[in-house]
């Protein structure tokens, strides 16, 4: 075999066998979890971020197991369960220990609500679990993941700001016209 007929016969090898574990790597992110995902958090933001977390705890599950336990105090055996073998998204196993923590429950009990609520969604299931009694819930819990992407060096989506009230015409009054007999006498 020519020396070009080598090469090109091992360019093969490699690029099929990269090929493969490109697949296995690719049915082993996009596998089926145990609920449809879709969160449902009621913030944008925190929806995208759980869509990431989903990607980051399908590729580095003990990275992802140990920031659970470590800094949401939930069970190391209860997360392993959830994620090795009930199946669970990453993005729902963060979020149900999460918001636990926010509002002072065990993860478990989270997670028992998110078992038999999940098709009403994660607003629904955390308003459930109290978080509506913490009005800096949702700041919180945006802080929480913050942290989590720093720990991880993961780059996160900046937050959107909440637009300014604009000013305008206040409805249910009526304009006296002087606004405008002003501007007409101090430009001319």
């Amino acid at each position: 075999m020519s020396d070009v007929a080598g090469k090109m016969v091992g360019h093969f090898l490699k690029s099929a066998g990269l090929s493969a574990c490109m697949l296995v790597a690719g049915a082993v992110l996009a596998q089926d979890h145990a609920f449809a995902w879709n969160p449902r958090s009621g913030d944008a933001w925190i929806d995208r971020q759980l869509t990431d977390i989903n990607v980051y705890g399908g590729r580095y599950r003990g990275a992802f197991i140990d920031e659970i336990v470590r800094y949401h105090a939930a069970p190391r055996e209860l997360v392993s369960e959830l994620v090795m073998q009930r199946n669970w998204a990453p993005g729902d196993v963060y979020y149900a220990c999460a918001v636990a923590q926010v509002v002072g429950r065990p993860c478990r009990a989270v997670v028992d609500a998110w078992s038999t609520a999940h098709a009403d969604g994660w607003e629904t299931v955390a308003r459930q679990a109290g978080i509506a009694n913490r009005p800096d819930a949702v700041a919180r819990l945006k802080q929480d993941i913050t942290a989590s992407y720093a720990r991880w060096g993961r780059p996160i989506a900046k937050m959107e700001k909440k637009a300014a009230p604009q000013a305008g015409p206040v409805h249910g009054r009526k304009s006296t016209g002087t606004g405008s007999k002003r501007r007409a006498k101090s430009s001319g």
